[in-house]
Order: structure tokens, then C-alpha cells, then sequence
């Protein structure tokens, strides 16, 4: 994600964490959205710079940065972080989400995933670049996707704050 939310970001190029990742036009999407996986098998799935959805090695939740507010797994709920900036700082404040709040992002998260996965079953997508250049990562994006859509436990383990 960009340090700054107007910065624009070759995910391709500079997410260089993201090991395998391919950047696809698809039918239904206004931006390109880029898919990448990092060494232990955890997929990032960028639609334009928002929404991102990033999963652990299981496909479970474990940060989002979703209509300019990043949220971060606290296992059971999500942390909303919202920057504040002062002439001196930034700050990010953080609010646990509410079940009902929780359950409307799953399921904004889940409509945008499905849609998603619909566009790849049905092949209306166009694969821009790929690193590895002719790396085919379609068939395990759907098998992640599918997962994420049918699991319950959804969510991952809290992520700790760094000290």
C-alpha cells in the first residue's frame, strides 16, 4: 500500500514481498487489480490502491486497507485504523469494529471476492504481467479465493503491535 493515499504504486514492479503476482484487467472492475503471493503462501489481492485484502498462509484475514481506513485482524473482530495528522504528527486511531459492522465488511469483502472469482472461472480477464513473466497463478487464486469465500473462521490471529 502507499505511504500516502495519493501515491500510486507499480505493484508489479515494487511489491517485491509478493514472490509471485500477476496484474489482470477483469470484466466488472474499473482498475486492474493485482494478486501476489509471498514465500509461506500468503495471497494480497489489490483492486487498484482500494480495496487491498491481505490473507495468511491459511486464507484467512489478516489486514485491509478499505474505503482510506486500514484494518488490522484482532482474531474475533478487526481493528479500524484511522490516520489523523497534526502540522507535527500522524496519528492512528484505533476502534474495534461492532458485529454489525464486522459482519457488513465481511460481507462487502466477500461480494468483491466472489465477484472476482466469477470473472476468473468465466475468463474475462486479461493478464497484463506476471513476475515470474510467464507464471500462471489463475488456478491457485481460485482455489484461495474459494476458500476465503466458504470458510467461517475467517479471520487471523491477532496481529501484535510492533514495540
Amino acid at each position: 500500500m502507499a505511504r500516502h493515499e495519493s501515491d500510486r504504486e507499480d505493484l508489479i514492479r515494487e511489491a517485491i514481498a509478493l514472490i509471485r503476482r500477476t496484474e489482470l484487467v477483469v470484466g466488472g472492475f474499473s482498475e486492474a487489480i493485482t494478486i501476489g503471493f509471498r514465500s509461506n503462501g500468503a495471497m494480497s489481492v489489490f483492486v487498484g490502491q482500494d480495496p487491498v485484502y491481505q490473507f495468511d498462509a491459511t486464507g484467512r484475514l489478516r489486514r485491509a486497507y478499505v474505503g482510506g481506513s486500514l484494518y488490522r485482524s484482532q482474531h474475533s473482530t478487526l481493528a479500524k485504523l484511522d490516520r489523523v495528522r497534526t502540522p507535527e504528527q500522524t496519528i492512528l486511531q484505533r476502534r474495534d469494529l461492532n458485529a454489525a459492522e464486522l459482519q457488513s465488511f465481511r460481507t462487502a469483502m466477500c461480494e468483491c471476492l466472489s465477484k472476482l472469482q466469477t470473472a476468473l472461472t468465466d475468463g474475462r480477464f486479461q493478464r497484463l504481467r506476471s513476475i515470474p513473466e510467464n507464471a500462471d497463478l489463475i488456478p491457485e487464486i481460485q482455489r484461495v479465493l474459494a476458500s476465503i469465500d466458504r470458510d467461517d473462521d475467517w479471520l487471523s490471529d491477532e496481529i501484535r503491535s510492533r514495540k
